[in-house]
Order: C-alpha cells, then sequence, then structure tokens
C-alpha cells in the first residue's frame, strides 16, 4: 500500500528468512534490479550524448536540458496485525510492496516528472504531469499532478500517511492544470482538475479502484455494504483549489480551499468542498505539523456515505466530518555502520462530527521511526486505531473497538 503515494522514508531492516516462494519472488525482483540500472544507464547516456552534442555553427546544448534521468524504488514491508487471526497465527506476514520507474528531468526547456507503480495486485500511475518554469518565481504544471491541498508535501511523517489521505485530501493527484507562485516569504498555488487521475465517470480503464490516491467513485443506497460496488456511479469533476502559505523564519502557515462538482454518467448530482488550516514548523531538529480539515460533500439527494476507490477495493467515507491532526518528529544524526540518521515521531489524527449516526469518530496514532542508511529509507510503525482503514476499521466504522498494526516498510530508492 496508501494507499494502503510523492511522495516515502524507509529504513534499516535486519535479515528475515524468506521462504522458498518469497526467495524466488526476490530474485525476480533484484532482476528487475539489475534490468532498470542498465536501462538508467542507457537513458542517461543519451541524455548526455545530447547535451554534448555539437554541429558546425550551433551552440551545444544547455546543461539544465541535458535530457530524462531514469529512478524507482523497490520495497517490501513486514505486517502483525492482531486483528486479523490469520496473520498473527503465522507470527505476522513478510510481503512485496511495490516496484516503480520515476522519470524526471527537462528537455528543451520543459519539465517532465512521472512515475508508474507495479504492486502484486494492480498497476497504477502515480503521477504524470509536464512543466514550464514561467520565470524564477511561476511555474505551471499540466497533467496528473498533486492536488494543492493541507501541509505539503505529505501532512505525516510516517508510511501510513494521515486520516486525510483516505479522505482524498492528502497526496491526492488529479488530472488538470497548475500554477505555482514561490517566493522566499510566500508560496501560492492555484489549480483546476477536470477530472481525476482515470479520467472520471467514463474513463478508460477496467476497474476504477485501481489507482493509488482516493477518489469518489459512487454514491452508497442505504442498503449497501461498506466495501460494495456502488449502485450510482459517481466521480469528481471542475475542481478549484487554491493554496497559500506564509513563510516565518521557521514556521509555514497556510490555508487550502478547494470547491468542485459531483457528476455520475449524464449530468451533476451534487458538489464537494472542503478546506483546511495549518502549520508546518521546524525547531532545529524538532519538526511539528498540525492541521483543522473540514469537507462535506452535499448531494441532491442526501446521503450520509460515499463510495471510494484507492488500492483495488471500494470503501466507504462519511459525506462530510472535520478532521484533526498533530505531529512531532524529532531527526537524530548518527553513524552507525550504514545508517545516516534516524526520525522519531508520533502522529496523531482523530475524525469526528461525521455525516449519519455515527457515534464513534475515527482515530489513528502512528508511533515510529523512519531509518536511513545510504539507498535504504524504512519505517517502523506501531499503528493504534479504531475506524480506520488498513488497521481493521473504515471510516464509515462506528466501532469502539482498538486495533493494533505493527509495520516495517523496507525499500531501496535508486
Amino acid at each position: 500500500m496508501k494507499k494502503l503515494t510523492i511522495f516515502l522514508l524507509p529504513l534499516c531492516f535486519s535479515q528475515v528468512c524468506f521462504s522458498t516462494e518469497k526467495e524466488e519472488l526476490s530474485n525476480k525482483v533484484k532482476q528487475l534490479e539489475i534490468e532498470i540500472q542498465q536501462l538508467k544507464k542507457a537513458v542517461n547516456a543519451a541524455g548526455n550524448i545530447t547535451a554534448e552534442k555539437k554541429t558546425a555553427g550551433k551552440k551545444p546544448v544547455a546543461e539544465e536540458d541535458a535530457g530524462i534521468t531514469l529512478g524507482g524504488a523497490v520495497r517490501f514491508q513486514y505486517v502483525y496485525e492482531d486483528y486479523n487471526d490469520a496473520n498473527t497465527s503465522r507470527g505476522g506476514d513478510l510481503d512485496f510492496d511495490l516496484f516503480r520507474l520515476d522519470l524526471n528531468g527537462q528537455i528543451g526547456g520543459v519539465i517532465l516528472s512521472a512515475q508508474y507503480r507495479w504492486f502484486q495486485y494492480m498497476n497504477v500511475i502515480h503521477h504524470a504531469w509536464l512543466g514550464y518554469d514561467f520565470d524564477e518565481h511561476w511555474q505551471g504544471q499540466i497533467g496528473i499532478t498533486r492536488v494543492p491541498f493541507g501541509n505539503l508535501n505529505y501532512n505525516s511523517h510516517n508510511y501510513f500517511f494521515s486520516s486525510n489521505y483516505y479522505v482524498g485530501l492528502e497526496d491526492d493527484y488529479d488530472a488538470g492544470i497548475k500554477f505555482i507562485r514561490k517566493t522566499a516569504t510566500h508560496d501560492l498555488r492555484l489549480a483546476f482538475f477536470f477530472t481525476d487521475e482515470m479520467g472520471g465517470i467514463d474513463g478508460y480503464v477496467d476497474n476504477r479502484t485501481d489507482r493509488y490516491s482516493y477518489d469518489i467513485v459512487g454514491v452508497r443506497a442505504s442498503d449497501e455494504g461498506i466495501y460494495q460496488q456502488p449502485s450510482l456511479e459517481a466521480a469528481e469533476h471542475n475542481t478549484f483549489n487554491v493554496r497559500y502559505a506564509y513563510q516565518l523564519a521557521n514556521v509555514e502557515l497556510g490555508f487550502s480551499w478547494l470547491s468542485g462538482d459531483i457528476r455520475d454518467a449524464t449530468s451533476s448530482i451534487g458538489d464537494r468542498t472542503a478546506f483546511a488550516i495549518h502549520t508546518d514548523a521546524q525547531f532545529n531538529r524538532w519538526n511539528v505539523k498540525l492541521q483543522y480539515t473540514d469537507y462535506k460533500y452535499d448531494f441532491d439527494s442526501y446521503s450520509p456515505q460515499i463510495a471510494v476507490g484507492a488500492y483495488s477495493f471500494y470503501d466507504s467515507i462519511p459525506s462530510e466530518a472535520k478532521l484533526y491532526t498533530v505531529n512531532v518528529a524529532y531527526l537524530k544524526p548518527v553513524e552507525f555502520g550504514p545508517i545516516s540518521s534516524l526520525n522519531f515521531y508520533n502522529n496523531y489524527n482523530m475524525m469526528t462530527d461525521k455525516s449519519g449516526d455515527f457515534n464513534n469518530d475515527t482515530i489513528m496514532n502512528v508511533l515510529g521511526v523512519a531509518i536511513s542508511a545510504g539507498a535504504l529509507y524504512t519505517y517502523v510503525d506501531l499503528v493504534r486505531a479504531k475506524n480506520q482503514p488498513f488497521v481493521g476499521g473504515t471510516m464509515a466504522g462506528d466501532s469502539d473497538d482498538w486495533q493494533t498494526r505493527f509495520n516495517i516498510n523496507v525499500g531501496y530508492y535508486f
């Protein structure tokens, strides 16, 4: 997984005994790494040739137009879930997480950024956009690009993001156009998204849940199950975004707002709005992220739940709610073999004031550390939560039971 995107931190992980099946999978991934490294060298070599090529009477290609570089990552993870009897009886599971490729660079002043991900159960586009720097402060982007909302790049430090991610308000990517103006003290981002990253209600896709970031895929009827395919399909359409942040000496203060239409196959069936107040502060080695978020989906025919899709399954969220996040992290440089830093964090999230007859909030607390060791980046997370996706629950749940998940995600980035 959020699911369970631009953007992650991983940790040095001790050796684990693989089963024969997992050894075979690991060998396949190693072979893929070798092939990708060869491809990367070829692409970079081509870029260098372009940059160095000279013809009579012409200047060499500018250094900033050296071409496109290839990168990526391979990730595995260990999971122990106290709410899953089969998992606990096995002592947890070690699984392949993802393999991804990144393309970044520029040719002729036109910027390219794209990423594609392969999971065991789906293949997805993460982002893909073209950009241009109009001057030293203004940049334009068009394509599948990050929605400018809340703390950036993430409103979290851990592998699971914050609860905002699961309602489509953190590290979300949609199809549209965005303009960014950045100075030493001001950060203004204006965007218009025509559809979600899969083309909206009539996108040419086999499965609308095979996506990286959460989006609305339908409206729930009163007798539908939380994880069912919705009886009325729907999608985001014509969404406007504004995000502004002011940078003090070591504190960023910001406000975000979005408003857009919701459509079925033939017409508009409602609209959605959301706003957030957020701050990201750095005090020496301490980082503090705070955010308040309020969202609402307003349908012509009232529904307390809406269907969302991501990571190849349907889920549900309240049609309106408020979210609070309080995140604290401490970065400790170390010299322990290949390990260069430890980022300790505690991330607290709460969703409250849900639509419908919910009596229990969604709460998630993640205590963890991110370990940096050369090309390895690993998360070690202890998650305690109730009504939280990927921790035995759902945003549209009303349980009072707490669940625990221990998760180690190890990634090699190249």
